[in-house]
Parts: structure tokens; C-alpha cells; sequence
């Protein structure tokens, strides 16, 4: 076989047969890389397929797995973790933050409540001050300085993609009611118990079967010059403070680091097993993480509105819940308007329909110049759901 072109491995119940055809036309037609989908119905994997290259030199296969970093796909499981202290009575999501974390109060963030850091509704979509990426590496640096900053929107009355900050907000909540950063307690609670393929960082020992990112130049420095003018300052905060690419993501020191926003990595199986549980209503492989009252709560739409972030990528409103975004009538997430998800930054996704009791991971490592929904993503969610 020459090197450029793809065979794809794995497991496809014939019912979904179409999600192996999307898949395989995502590397014909859609500049696919390497990448992989899982799919499960009901607690059951009835999809599990990979193929390509895990890097850019096209000479390590894409294998049963290989791990990659799915940028904001990472959100939903930090949004379980404190879903699952809600659960336990320990994490009131009505508080406010400082209930929880005093130094939050400074700025006058005293009535900043949990939930709108969960719904990217606290206003604190980027840090005024310049943020290197190696100060974002720095956990008590960046929690401190969001502490002590104030936000740039009155908090609770609208959305603004916090992301970068999100990880680190929910995270230190999470870390200040359990003891335990985001990813020490994702590992004990649930990914170790569910034996789940993926991690906040990525450990030194599994560097050897991480993916290397590729992200093709997409606009000249006029051009981004020109969409970065119509951003609000909050946006430019949000997305260019620090600014991070595939060139970040590739390095040691984002691997070693805790950002919960964006480092998680994974395999596709894993992502569609961390978002069962919501398409589950808490319980997956016969493991119950949360009540199916507390399940139900994580896609609690907070209002629809423009995203002051992502504003001027999305033509239309959008309605985030407490940690993960609701399909709504763009279909964002599938036809089920109640179904509910995160993209990542290129192209990642991780799906939960409860209804349909189905929930869907993919992964890549070629990364699409869009902001949320990639036409990869997109194909192989018409495709689940022309199967079900």
C-alpha cells in the first residue's frame, strides 16, 4: 500500500455501516489524516474504527491506540467531575464561587455563581494581562490571576467562550471542594474504575503512542488581522492570551502540564465512553457516576444567545448548559435538539443523545479551520443517525 493511501481498521456493526462509509469518504474527500470514531448504543460499542497516519510524515499507522489531544472535547469530562461533587451534596452549583474559593471574590466577583462558570456566563473569557503559554502551564499563577481579576461582562447575562479559562476555573473549584486537580480526580473516579483511555495531559511513559497534530495555515496575517478587528476585547482575550496551535500542543510542555480546557488525550473509544455516561443518564458499563437527576442537569440550557466569543464564526445563536452545548435547531449535535456535546479546537467531538441512548467520540489529528462543527464531524453524526 503507498503511503498515501488509507485503509481502515476496526469493528462496524453492519447496522452502521454508513459511519464506516463516512468515515472512510472523510479521508477521499475531507483531507483526513489520521483519526478514528467510536460509537456506542445503549452502553454497547457498535462502532470502533481507525485509520491513517499519527503524524505528518505519514510513517506511524494510526493504531487501535493512538492517543491525540482533543482540545475542548476535554470540557465535558471536567464538567463531570463537578457534576459528580453536585451529586454528592459537596458542590452547590446556586453558590457562589467564593463559597468555595475566597480569593475569587476580589473585583467584584462576590456574586459569580458556579453554574455560570460551567455555562461560560462568569465573564472571564481571558486574562487582561498578558498570559504566556508557559504561565498558563502554571497552575497556581493562572488560577490566581483569574481570582483576582474582573470580568468583562456583567456575569450571568450572557455566554462567552471561556476557552482557556474554563479548566482552570471549574478546575479549581473542583480541586478546592475534593483535594484533587481535575485530572487526579478524573483518573481515580472515573476514567481507573471505567478503564478509560484517556488523561488531563498525557503521562511521559505514553508518549510514544501520542499523535502529532497538524494544523494547515488557513488565513494570511492580513486576513486574520481582519477577523480579529471585529472581535470584542473579550474575544481577542479569549482566543489570542495566550495564543495556542498544533506547534504548542506537539511540545513536552503542554503534554506535562494541567489544562483542562484543552489537554485531554485520548482515543476515540475513550471520548465516546466519557460522554456515555451522559447518554447513559449517568450510569455506563454498569458503573454509576451520577444520579439521573444529575445527569439531566448537565444539559440545563442557561439561554440562548450570540456567543460575545464566538460571535463572528457563528451566524446563529447558541445555548450552552451546565458544561457541555445543546444541539438545538442547528443540529449541531444530531437531530435531537436535547442532544447535547463538545467540539474540539480542529475538529474533535465527543456527542451524548440520551433519547436515542447514543453517544459518539471522534478523534483526528489534522486540524479543520472551523470553530465547531467540521464537515468531518458533521458527515459522520448524519451518518449515525441515518442507521439508528
Amino acid at each position: 500500500m503507498s503511503q498515501h493511501e488509507t485503509d481502515v481498521h476496526g469493528h462496524c456493526d453492519p447496522r452502521f455501516a454508513a459511519v464506516r462509509a463516512a468515515f472512510e469518504e472523510n479521508f477521499r474527500e475531507r483531507d483526513e489524516l489520521g483519526a478514528a470514531v467510536a460509537v456506542t448504543v445503549d452502553g454497547t460499542t457498535v462502532v470502533d474504527l481507525w485509520g491513517g497516519w499519527a503524524d505528518r510524515a505519514r510513517t506511524r499507522r494510526w493504531e487501535r491506540d493512538t492517543l491525540v489531544n482533543v482540545w475542548s472535547t476535554t470540557k465535558g469530562p471536567v464538567a463531570l467531575c463537578a457534576h459528580m461533587l453536585a451529586d454528592r451534596g459537596l458542590l452547590d452549583l446556586d453558590a457562589p464561587v467564593a463559597a468555595y474559593w475566597p480569593e475569587f471574590a476580589a473585583a467584584g466577583k462576590e456574586k459569580v455563581l458556579v453554574r455560570h462558570l460551567l455555562s461560560h456566563r462568569a465573564g472571564l473569557a481571558g486574562l487582561r494581562e498578558p498570559h504566556s503559554l508557559a504561565q498558563l502551564c502554571d497552575w497556581e499563577l493562572t488560577t490566581q490571576r483569574l481570582a483576582a481579576t474582573e470580568p468583562w461582562w456583567e456575569p450571568g447575562t450572557q455566554s462567552g467562550y471561556h476557552a482557556l479559562t474554563y479548566g482552570h476555573l471549574v478546575g479549581e473549584v473542583v480541586r478546592r471542594v475534593s483535594g484533587l486537580l481535575p485530572g487526579e480526580f478524573l483518573k481515580r473516579e472515573v476514567t481507573g474504575p471505567l478503564g478509560v483511555d484517556f488523561t488531563i495531559g498525557l503521562p511521559e511513559r505514553e508518549a510514544g503512542r501520542v499523535a502529532e497534530l497538524d494544523q494547515p495555515p488557513v488565513r494570511s496575517s492580513d486576513e486574520q488581522a481582519r477577523v480579529f478587528a471585529q472581535l470584542a476585547p473579550a474575544a481577542v482575550a479569549a482566543l489570542t492570551n495566550p495564543g495556542v496551535g498544533a506547534a504548542a500542543a506537539n511540545t513536552p510542555e503542554w503534554r506535562a502540564a494541567e489544562i483542562p480546557a484543552a489537554n485531554g488525550h485520548g482515543t476515540a473509544r475513550a471520548v465516546a465512553a466519557l460522554y456515555g455516561i451522559f447518554a447513559g443518564r449517568g450510569t455506563y458499563d454498569g458503573h454509576r457516576l451520577l444520579s439521573p437527576e444529575a445527569a439531566e442537569r448537565v444539559r440545563e440550557g442557561q439561554g440562548s444567545c450570540r456567543d460575545l466569543v464566538l460571535g463572528v464564526g457563528f451566524p446563529h445563536e447558541t445555548e450552552v448548559g451546565l458544561g457541555l452545548w445543546l444541539s438545538g435547531e442547528n443540529g449541531s449535535y444530531g437531530p435531537n435538539p436535547r442532544a447535547f456535546g463538545h467540539d474540539g479546537f480542529g475538529g474533535s467531538c465527543g456527542l451524548a443523545d440520551p433519547e436515542a441512548g447514543v453517544s459518539l467520540g471522534y478523534t483526528m489529528n489534522r486540524m479543520g479551520p472551523h470553530i465547531a462543527d467540521d464537515p468531518r464531524k458533521m458527515a459522520l453524526i448524519a451518518a449515525l443517525y441515518s442507521a439508528l
